[in-house]
């Protein structure tokens, strides 16, 4: 059963624009890495706005933030210094398919 509404969490942004994402929202949705999410991240200690893209959870369980949404949020957040240890808000939801 993959993922079927939006969950919530904070997290560390880890080497190379990885988030991990936690164990208990693996397991409690059966997560699988074929399904596609719809990812909003923002610096925890930031007033700016959430930045959302699109991304597949790796097989550890982490995801990838890409280089132009981790650029925008340095130069919004930390005056274009990098984040990489800094706390995050991420919201994670299924991906709607469009018609």
């Amino acid at each position: 059963m993959p993922l079927s509404k939006a969950v919530d969490f904070k997290t560390v942004l880890q080497r190379g624009n990885r988030v991990q994402l936690p164990k208990l929202v693996r397991w409690q949705f059966k997560m699988e890495t074929t399904q596609v999410l719809k990812v909003s991240v923002k610096p925890a200690t930031s007033f700016c706005d959430w930045e959302s893209f699109f991304a597949r959870m790796n097989r550890d369980g982490r995801l990838t933030i890409p280089k132009l949404t981790l650029v925008l949020m340095q130069k919004a957040a930390n005056g274009g210094k990098s984040l990489t240890g800094y706390v995050l808000k991420v919201k994670v939801e299924p991906a709607e398919a469009v018609t």
